[in-house]
């Protein structure tokens, strides 16, 4: 295996580069130092909102690619390299058949902020982690459905559960993914991470076999197949083991920087 190839690295965040606490290691800040000094370019890939990602990565926003909701939006600095709708006809109809599903909440989710109506504090509260942009609507339908790239709703005990089976037949017209242990997300048929990387691959003249990518979760998959070194954490889904061609330790033992370290130590030998 020669890391030394290596000249773009892509994370997902949840369950990867974050911890339990949903926290960035202070040696991961380190090693994106040197990172750039070697000229490999880095992505955080999320289910996230891009706000949410943005205030995680403060210091090195301006450098790298952040694709966020799931693939629906990516972003470099300032430009915009992909926006990905969710078919606006489509919205209100999506929003009555998840409302009959027992304790769901639901998130609109657009290029610049979400919305919710749900007025549970509890949940509120959680979101917040997510989510730091967003506004408190009466009605959902009442939303501009123009600039939703994303559904994304979330289940207390399990997304693979109980809203899965609820959704499922819509995966002949929509994005359908499990993309957490509580979260389940509806979007574009072409609304996914790996859309996203392929896009970034192409713009920077970088090929799979010289792509990185970590992941833990199901709408992790389409950009793990897209690079030769490609691996999952201790703590991943079965889907995301068998996908991967390795492994690293989990996301509370900085699974991604131990890799990283090794890609380093590869560059400058």
């Amino acid at each position: 295996m020669d890391l030394s190839k290596v000249k773009l690295v892509v994370t997902d965040m949840d369950g990867t580069l974050l911890n339990s606490k949903g926290e960035v290691s202070n040696d991961f800040f380190e090693l994106f130092k040197k990172l750039r000094q070697n000229n490999i370019h880095f992505a955080a890939a999320s289910g996230r909102q891009y706000n949410s990602i943005i205030n995680k990565l403060k210091t090195i926003s301006d450098d790298i690619t952040v694709i966020a909701e799931n693939g629906g939006l990516a972003k470099q600095g300032n430009e915009e390299l992909l926006v990905t709708n969710l078919p606006a006809e489509r919205t209100d109809e999506l929003i009555a058949l998840l409302r009959d599903i027992e304790d769901v909440f639901v998130v609109l989710c657009g290029t610049s902020t979400s919305y919710i109506e749900t007025k549970d504090k509890g949940f509120i509260d959680f979101f917040n982690e997510f989510y730091t942009s967003y506004e408190l609507v009466e009605d959902l339908t009442s939303v501009d459905k123009k600039e939703l790239v994303k559904i994304a709703v979330y289940h207390f005990e399990s997304s693979e559960d109980y809203i899965y089976p609820s959704v499922k037949h819509l995966e002949d017209s929509l994005q359908v993914k499990v993309s957490g242990k509580n979260w389940l997300d509806l979007s574009h048929p072409n609304a996914n991470k790996g859309y996203a990387l392929k896009l970034l691959q192409e713009k920077l003249g970088v090929t799979k076999e010289e792509t990185m990518v970590f992941g833990d979760y199901n709408n992790d998959l389409e950009m793990l197949e897209l690079a030769d070194f490609s691996y999952a954490m201790k703590n991943a889904h079965p889907n995301v083991v068998k996908t991967a061609k390795y492994q690293t330790k989990s996301n509370d033992e900085n699974g991604v920087e131990y890799i990283l370290n090794q890609l380093i130590e590869a560059k400058e030998a």
